[in-house]
């Protein structure tokens, strides 16, 4: 299980591709300073794995930057890059979570000065985790929640781009 396979650790991200940090309508924001193809690995996240008990309380969405990586197991901000890379329900890029690292991988072509963003859905598992979208998107769902929400064709794109971590996919029946 995932649980076990991840430690406790604190480091910050490795870039593959060359990225700039900037601002969007949002806040911060992660952008491509090359084109990036399909397939590529972009970004290994950093931070330190927690359990979520250890999560903030309340939870701030806009400030808290976790990303779920198992079933109860966050991985907490690096202070880096990997921290702003933003929620689209469009998105073009997604997470691989294998052999104790989490990378986020190209799912589209990216021009230069696009910004690099990924449907945190895709890796949402829990009951405290749903949160307004304001991504903009002409596919926009409105709202970000755990990934078994997602309208049943939506979930199927992920699934064949492989862009689905084991504590996710362990739930799912019939899709």
């Amino acid at each position: 299980m995932i649980e076990t396979t991840f430690k406790k650790k604190h480091s910050l991200p490795v870039v593959y591709k060359k990225l700039t940090l900037g601002n969007c309508s949002y806040g911060k924001a992660v952008f491509a300073a090359e084109h990036i193809h399909p397939g590529d690995v972009i970004l290994k996240f950093g931070g330190s794995v927690i359990p979520s008990k250890e999560l903030p309380y309340p939870y701030e969405h806009e400030k808290d930057y976790f990303l779920q990586i198992g079933e109860d197991m966050y991985l907490g901000p690096s202070g880096d890059m990997d921290d702003y890379v933003n929620h689209s329900c469009d998105p073009n890029c997604g997470i691989k979570i294998q052999h104790n690292e989490v990378v986020l991988i190209a799912i589209s072509f990216i021009k230069k000065g696009d910004q690099i963003t990924f449907n945190y859905s895709t890796t949402m598992n829990s009951d405290w985790g749903e949160f307004r979208c304001s991504c903009g998107s002409s596919n926009c769902l409105d709202v970000v929640r755990n990934f078994i929400t997602l309208p049943p064709l939506i979930q199927k794109k992920y699934l064949e781009l492989d862009v689905i971590p084991d504590y996710i996919l362990a739930k799912i029946i019939d899709i």
